[in-house]
């Protein structure tokens, strides 16, 4: 195992949105980035009864998102996902070396 830094965040607050809960239900989101750690790979998330595990966890920098990365985010581009979190985080500064940890889950197969 990778040694990552202390959580920041509990899991719960990793999908909190009612809108990007229901895109993982829907499987149309895979991936939350933010900035710090709030899920270690292993860990089990549960959204409205349904688990999803934390397959990985890794940092990237804004200026390296790609249209595939915000397709994971639940959005077309990467400009809409840029939107979105300048619209959600109105004090958030969008620059290319900013650092954020990535969340990737899949659901738990029973």
């Amino acid at each position: 195992m990778t040694d990552y830094p202390k959580k920041t965040c509990s899991i719960e607050r990793l999908v909190t949105i009612p809108e990007d809960v229901q895109k993982v239900l829907d499987g149309k989101k895979w991936a939350t980035r933010r900035n710090g750690v709030y899920a270690y790979p292993g860990e089990i998330m549960t959204l409205e009864g349904q688990e999803f595990t934390i397959d990985k966890l890794y940092v990237q920098t804004l200026g390296e998102l790609t249209d595939e990365d915000a397709k994971a985010e639940g959005h077309e581009t990467v400009e809409g996902y840029k939107q979105t979190m300048l619209a959600i985080h109105d004090k958030m500064p969008w620059l290319p070396q900013m650092k954020v940890w990535v969340h990737e889950y899949s659901p738990v197969q029973k």
